[in-house]
């Protein structure tokens, strides 16, 4: 029996050098993750231009559209649907990947409904971004590092108390616990 060799996967940088457009739209109001996550993508090999508002990305979709977008959800200026709205009219093999600090089941449809390919809750790490942006099946690969139960349970807590404007009293009628356990909740840091 003739012994085959299987070639190697090619690397992450590899798949990225493959690509005739490596393009990449980096859109977070943060400046720490913007300067961390953008060069971390700059080292794997994108071509990365960042934004920290909703305006500096509509100047930046101005000037090159993009083959590849890592967008943050909630910004001062407004929303990154905006832009995955934006880039997917005049673009529509962009691979875009959505990130916010408010991980809920509803923002991450509405994400994938606008154009996006995935959805990643921040702090989202560079190998997890590049991961979504260059999967090519239907469903990515699962992060390495998801979030605990306990988390996924702060996250909606903070967003019920978001869309409650930050209303003690409505959000614990909302969420049907006590008021006091609630404060106690909003008063701990977030789990990991």
């Amino acid at each position: 029996m003739p012994i085959t060799s299987l070639s190697p996967m090619p690397s992450i940088e590899d798949r990225i050098a493959a690509h005739p457009d490596r393009s990449l739209l980096l859109l977070d109001d943060d400046q720490a993750l913007r300067t961390r996550l953008g060069r971390a993508l700059e080292s794997r090999g994108f071509e990365v231009t960042v934004a920290a508002s909703v305006a500096e990305a509509h100047e930046a979709l101005r000037n090159k559209l993009p083959a590849f977008a890592v967008l943050d959800m909630r910004l001062d200026d407004g929303n990154g649907l905006k832009i995955v709205e934006a880039i997917r009219e005049r673009r529509g093999d962009a691979r875009i990947v959505m990130l916010t600090g408010y991980g809920a089941i509803a923002t991450a449809v509405a994400a994938v409904k606008a154009g996006a390919v995935d959805y990643l809750s921040k702090p989202a790490d560079a190998d997890d971004v590049v991961k979504a942006l260059l999967a090519t099946g239907d469903a990515p690969e699962p992060p390495e590092n998801p979030m605990s139960a306990d988390r996924v349970r702060w996250e909606h807590i903070q967003r019920v108390y978001e869309l409650c404007d930050h209303n003690v009293s409505e959000t614990a009628r909302r969420l049907g616990m006590h008021r006091r356990t609630l404060q106690r909740i909003l008063a701990k840091r977030a789990p990991r």
